[in-house]
């Protein structure tokens, strides 16, 4: 079962949004409630789309599910006596998760998630990748994906998000439940500034990322 579900499962993801995934059921059980209002890539803001991709994984469209480069990286700041700990999951790692496992920072979740991250990769195209976790990540107390967020926090649709809006949104990806993209503070406020000069860098073809 563990070796034929996940890539049955994601084979049905390159087609069919997910109804639900383990850290809504986990968060409804909290008390949190849940907004979410799935939308196609096009029509999330190009913004956005650059905004997230040079805030949390600037290679998307070079690896095949693992940023080694990050990881390097990653491994030897952590080793630094005193340095602030730094993460190395790229979006394809983040999405295997999000869709089928539970939060934590245990050594099994992160082996699974490795595992799923491989048959992501596999069977579904970047541009999917990109849109399932616009549509599936945590943006706050109970809210899920670029639309449900973006109409809360700037009364606006994905599609029409600027810049600062979406440098804001990615901002707060680190710690969902505890920033917020409309009352920013200093970090999150400079960390937007810092998201949107990256921004610049990062190119979108015709039908999104990686095309």
């Amino acid at each position: 079962i563990a070796f034929v579900a996940p890539p049955v499962m994601f084979i049905g993801y390159r087609y069919i949004p997910p109804l639900v995934t383990p850290l809504m059921i986990i968060r409804l059980i909290e008390g949190y409630g849940l907004t979410r209002q799935w939308v196609p890539l096009s029509h999330i803001s190009p913004n956005l789309q650059r905004a997230v991709i040079a805030s949390e994984d600037a290679r998307f469209c070079q690896h095949h599910g693992f940023d080694w480069v990050a990881m390097n990286k990653a491994i030897a700041n952590n080793a630094k006596e005193g340095s602030r700990l730094r993460g190395a999951s790229t979006i394809s790692m983040q999405t295997a998760k999000n869709l089928l496992l539970w939060p934590g920072r245990d050594y099994l979740r992160k082996g699974m998630e490795a595992y799923l991250t491989l048959w992501l990769e596999m069977f579904v195209p970047k541009q999917r990748i990109l849109e399932i976790y616009l549509n599936e990540i945590e943006w706050g107390q109970g809210i899920y994906g670029a639309q449900a967020a973006a109409r809360i926090y700037f009364n606006v649709d994905a599609a029409n998000l600027n810049p600062r809006q979406a440098s804001l949104m990615a901002a707060v990806l680190p710690n969902p439940l505890g920033w917020r993209p409309d009352y920013p503070g200093r970090w999150v406020s400079g960390h937007a500034r810092t998201i949107e000069a990256r921004m610049k860098a990062v190119t979108l073809g015709k039908n999104g990322p990686c095309s």
